[in-house]
């Protein structure tokens, strides 16, 4: 009988490690994806900085914050 349940927790065991395994791999292609998605956008936003005509976001705010327009 000791054995069965010896047996079962070592299944058990087994099985949990197996879970651990694929929710550290998921957790990898999630952060993969995170870091792809970022980069895109860092693309993304240094091509409209080279296309960006007028004042820079920064003159910009502070034109507002005096309220000059």
């Amino acid at each position: 009988m000791e054995r069965g349940l010896e047996q079962q927790l070592n299944d058990l065991i087994h099985e949990i490690k197996e879970i651990k395994k694929q929710v550290i791999w998921d957790k990898s292609i999630q952060v993969s994806k995170t870091a792809k998605r970022d980069h895109r956008w860092k693309i993304l936003g240094d091509e409209v900085t080279l296309k960006w005509k007028g004042p820079s976001p920064v003159e910009k705010t502070r034109k507002q914050r005096e309220k000059t327009f």
